[in-house]
């Protein structure tokens, strides 16, 4: 008996390109989505994380496309080590795609993905490109990534001051202590300190030479509790929000989405996930003090917190993540902040 089914015959309507970048190579997955909506595998391949990689990569996709067709290439924000090919693609007049981790890794569970190696992860990030109308990468204002450089480097500056303060301070108290180990770590103390007032005023200046830019940190410096450098540091660690589209999104990018532990009459801990950009996090702790002690909303919110929880750390850490929203809520609608009422010091704080 003959079959009354008849094969369908289909053509590629768009072709795309999942990059996993790691520091020293790339795998690349090839899918094409066929004009029934459906998504097929092509080709995998890994190059190295070079510009010789880079050429050898270029000619394998151009090989693979056989047609004249949208092709996109869908990259994962991961660190700087994406940042060598998406630029080198973007030269190239390549579509290019980037997407925060946290969306690759829900997308990847969406498809019953469990497992987890660099080229199930380029399938997954090729398979999101050919199903999904991504928005193409913006390339990042140069000051942007000046600052990004400059504030990273900063960060190590105060995380090296800390070390020598501690040895320090083990050495002065040491019964037998020596004089000229104490010297030593007095003049890199000094050193340190003074490369750290350096890097400030280059932050400084490198806003004050962007117009546009300064205009729009002095909105947000209105706040009271944040300087210069957080806002700096927040505002190159995400491109200027380019990559973010909403508050859960940024909470998520940042690492203040909260994990619940609930289930029948089990109660576990609720957290924060700590699965996001730690640069963030780490200059959001002091301002967070500040900003308890001088702005009426947050001082309400952290009673609120603390008296729910009887933590404190978890009250300074809601504050830090309604911060971050605030910043992003005056960067994106270009607005100046304004207080509601007069600083107040909350009385949990000097409890």
């Amino acid at each position: 008996m003959k079959s009354n089914s008849l094969s369908v015959k289909t053509s590629p309507v768009k072709y795309s390109f999942g990059l996993d970048v790691s520091k020293a190579k790339i795998d690349v997955s090839f899918c094409t989505l066929d004009d029934q909506q459906q998504v097929k595998v092509y080709g995998s391949h890994s190059f190295s994380n070079t510009n010789k990689g880079f050429v050898e990569l270029l000619l394998w996709c151009h090989k693979k496309c056989k047609e004249t067709l949208p092709t996109v290439y869908i990259l994962e924000a991961t660190g700087v080590y994406h940042e060598h090919v998406a630029w080198f693609l973007h030269d190239h007049d390549c579509a290019v795609s980037i997407v925060l981790p946290n969306k690759a890794c829900h997308y990847k569970k969406s498809l019953g993905l469990r497992s987890k190696t660099d080229s199930i992860d380029a399938f997954g990030l090729a398979k999101m490109g050919a199903e999904q109308n991504l928005p193409i990468w913006e390339t990042p204002d140069k000051t942007l990534r000046e600052l990004r450089i400059i504030t990273r480097h900063r960060e190590d500056l105060v995380t090296d001051k800390t070390i020598i303060l501690n040895r320090l301070e083990a050495f002065e108290f040491c019964h037998n202590g020596s004089a000229l180990m104490i010297k030593q770590l007095k003049k890199q103390l000094s050193l340190i300190e003074k490369q750290i007032e350096e890097i400030d005023q280059l932050v400084k200046e490198t806003v004050e030479e962007n117009a546009e830019l300064k205009a729009r940190f002095d909105k947000i410096l209105a706040i009271k509790g944040v300087g210069l450098i957080t806002l700096a540091t927040i505002i190159s660690e995400t491109d200027g929000f380019s990559l973010i589209t909403n508050q859960r999104q940024l909470t998520s990018y940042a690492g203040y989405d909260i994990i619940e532990n609930q289930s029948g009459n089990h109660t576990g801990k609720t957290r924060i996930s700590k699965q996001g950009n730690s640069h963030i996090r780490r200059i959001l702790h002091m301002p967070a003090f500040l900003v308890v002690k001088y702005e009426p909303q947050f001082a309400n919110l952290f009673e609120r917190v603390y008296e729910r929880t009887k933590i404190k750390m978890k009250a300074y850490v809601a504050v830090q993540r309604k911060l971050l929203i605030l910043i992003y809520a005056l960067w994106k609608n270009g607005t100046v902040y304004q207080s509601t009422a007069q600083p107040i010091i909350a009385s949990k704080l000097c409890a």
